[in-house]
């Protein structure tokens, strides 16, 4: 059993939630959620747990003395390579040729013109070191 001190030991109170005022609109937004949601039934192969069903098959290996089974092969197309840009382009093309654009001009972006106070080159501040401090410091004390 841990100990507490008194000053770590907070009212439960302090943790509740405050009070919440929710509209109708709301309500019937969240049951609507919920019942679009939800399903009846958990029958079918999206609900078939794959994962327990192999464990049972290798431990009832083990039991038997048997290799466990092997994995099932994947197919290859782990390895394969994709264009990108011939993706990207046929993707706009397709996006184009819905929209009525077939042939759809292009249009440059006007070229922002440059400042003199961008392009000026400010210059550092001058700034002392350790050595020329000391050497100054010592030329005064002599003097």
């Amino acid at each position: 059993m841990i100990a507490h001190r008194p000053d770590e030991i907070r009212s439960p109170k302090e943790l509740a939630p405050g009070a919440v005022d929710v509209s109708d609109d709301e309500i019937e937004g969240a049951r609507a959620l919920i019942d679009h949601m939800s399903c009846d039934s958990l029958e079918g192969s999206e609900f078939e747990d794959h994962y327990t069903d192999a464990l049972a098959e290798v431990i009832k290996a083990k039991r038997e003395g048997t290799a466990p089974p092997q994995m099932p092969e994947q197919e290859a197309s782990a390895g394969k390579v994709v264009d990108l840009m011939a993706a990207l382009e046929a993707s706009v093309k397709k996006a184009k040729s819905s929209c009525g654009e077939d042939d759809a001009a292009v249009h440059e972006l006007p070229k922002k013109k440059a400042t003199s106070k961008s392009t000026a080159k400010k210059t550092p501040a001058k700034t002392t070191t350790k050595k020329t401090a000391k050497k100054t410091a010592t030329r005064k004390r002599s003097a």
